[in-house]
Parts: structure tokens; sequence; C-alpha cells
């Protein structure tokens, strides 16, 4: 329990949502990220090694969570290039822009797997 003095807020679980999807990005969606290219650079063997994980059910899962997380966090970073020119400051827009932003992650997200099936 957070405690009866703090109860958390869209804004704060935005924030701290996107510094770790950022983190899952980097540590673990880039190093898989790099395993395909080089294994594609490598050869057919390689190749099918690599394809053999992404089609698993955990290569499956990551791939998924990787898409939904990049989605998630370039919605947000476009919000908060937004927020650099000085529009949508007040209270109500940074309420009304996390809504709309998660909005478009899901949609963006929805897309993507629509094109790539």
């Amino acid at each position: 329990m957070i405690g009866p003095y703090y109860r958390p807020q869209l804004t704060s679980i935005l924030s701290i949502t996107s510094r770790l999807t950022g983190v899952f990005l980097t540590v673990v969606s880039m190093p898989l990220l790099l395993w395909w290219v080089v294994a594609l650079a490598a050869g057919p063997k390689a190749f099918a090694v690599a394809m053999e994980f992404f089609q698993s059910v955990p290569g499956t899962l990551l791939v998924l969570v990787s898409t939904l997380f990049l989605c998630y966090h370039l919605m947000n970073g476009i919000r908060h290039l937004i927020w650099d020119t000085g529009k949508m400051l007040s209270i109500k827009h940074i309420y009304q822009s996390g809504w709309i932003m998660l909005a478009c992650a899901v949609l963006l997200f929805l897309l993507v797997w629509k094109v790539a099936a």
C-alpha cells in the first residue's frame, strides 16, 4: 500500500511507464533485433535458428510486447514534443493528451499487426 497521503495519478503512471518501456526496449528488444539482423546477414542456417525462436510462443510474446512498448514509447515521445513547443501544458490538456496517447498507442499497435499479418 502506498499510504493514505498519496494516490497515483495518470501523469505519474504514464511517466513511470514511459521510463520502464524505454528500459525494456533498450535491454530486451534491441538485442533481439540485433540478433535477427545478424542472423539474416549470417546466412540461411543462422536465420532459421533465429526465426525458430521468434516463431515460438516466448519469441512471439516478446515481439508482441516489444511492438506494444515501442508504440507506447513513440506516442508518448510525440506527446512530449508537443509539450516542448509550449502547447497543451494545462492540467486539463495533460490528462486529455495522456488518454489520447494511450488510445493512439493501442491503435498503432493494432495497425502494425494488421499490416504485418
